[in-house]
């Protein structure tokens, strides 16, 4: 992303903002830490309904904006902006310098993404809010050395995505990535990230369960509450085992027995570095606790912390402001992993067979 200065303005207020995100109030939201939500039949704080994750406030901090923890109302049309345009397949087809494979791998024009025109109220330059940094912690030694040989393509494939590798060419169903085979996706959680689209998630309670219906994979994670059953160790799921508790207005939600199938944490794209896209860690290893914070009728914060001490020298907390919306929940039938996914690996043995055509 292309640099954006920072004004002498901010710069005085940047270490008490710091301090601020770094505790969790998310800024703006904060201010409303009076808001009381209605509440259910049982008397929890009702958070059901449909609400949309989608935000173009980047993941990570940019490296050129240093400490600044927030950006002026300026600076964040600008960086909207040009987050739309670079995010415009349409206009990114237009350019000559757009390789045959990105077109092909990119399948669809702009009217099918959704990442949204819109950024966090509170100016956060980053949906990363610990470290005060806004960035992802250092990797350990361990995990880099996975993402340099690859180790986590091999079987059992972790990777959510297999385009965009240049050289991979599926053996078989086992070795594509997850989302192909429709099992995880990019966006679908947990965590929660927002993503390409489908960006939406249905909140449904009980008196004994939270319901987490997520439109991407069309997945309902059940959350007990309380003192529901726990799964021993040994049984692990794709989407782990989640149990949950109110805290005052925030319904905290840990999840745990998470599959070795699964990995910690999707990386974001990195085009200086490409040695780090893909991703890191071993779900197994991880712990992830969520909270859900209704701070207004139509605004929820969503935050999510990842503790996993075997990929990231420390953890780290994101913060996401979610909108209520109106919007229908479509099923999400994912029929890539039932015919693309067969067009993919005939493709593969052509061009093999072709190879060795060649060689003879």
């Amino acid at each position: 992303m292309s640099q954006i200065h920072k004004p002498r303005a901010i710069v005085g207020l940047t270490a008490a903002l710091v301090v601020s995100i770094s505790a969790y109030s998310a800024l703006g939201q904060a201010a409303d830490s009076s808001y009381e939500p209605p509440l259910n039949s049982i008397g929890q704080p009702d958070i059901q309904g449909v609400w949309d994750f989608r935000t173009l406030t980047p993941l990570q901090r940019p490296e050129s904006l240093g400490d600044q923890a927030v950006f002026t109302t300026e600076e964040q049309e600008a960086f909207k902006e040009k987050a739309v345009d670079s995010l415009d397949v349409d206009r990114l087809r237009e350019d000559e310098s757009t390789d045959a494979a990105t077109d092909i791998e990119g399948a669809y024009n702009n009217f099918w993404f959704d990442y949204g025109t819109a950024m966090s109220d509170d100016r956060r330059t980053s949906l990363i809010v610990d470290p005060p940094n806004g960035r992802l912690p250092d990797l350990t030694p361990a995990a880099i050395a996975q993402l340099k040989d690859a180790h986590l393509r091999v079987q059992p494939v972790r990777d959510i995505l297999s385009i965009g590798l240049t050289d991979f060419r599926p053996a078989g169903p086992e070795v594509t990535g997850l989302s192909e085979r429709c099992l995880l996706s990019f966006n679908a959680g947990p965590p929660l990230n927002p993503s390409a689209y489908n960006n939406n998630i249905r909140i449904v309670q009980t008196p004994e369960h939270v319901v987490l219906f997520t439109e991407m994979i069309h997945d309902a994670r059940i959350v007990h509450m309380a003192d529901g059953p726990q799964l021993p160790a040994e049984l692990e799921k794709w989407t782990g085992a989640s149990h949950g508790h109110w805290d005052g207005n925030t319904l905290v939600v840990e999840t745990t027995n998470l599959t070795g199938k699964t990995p910690t944490f999707q990386m974001p794209i990195d085009l200086n570095d490409p040695s780090r896209n893909g991703v890191v860690g071993v779900g197994k290893n991880m712990k992830l606790t969520e909270k859900f914070t209704p701070v207004s009728e139509s605004s929820l914060i969503y935050e999510y912390t990842i503790d996993d001490p075997a990929t990231f020298t420390q953890p780290f907390t994101v913060a996401i402001q979610m909108q209520a919306t109106e919007d229908q929940i479509f099923e999400y039938a994912c029929h890539e992993g039932n015919h693309g996914l067969a067009g993919m690996l005939k493709g593969a043995r052509q061009a093999e067979k072709e190879e060795k055509a060649a060689l003879n």
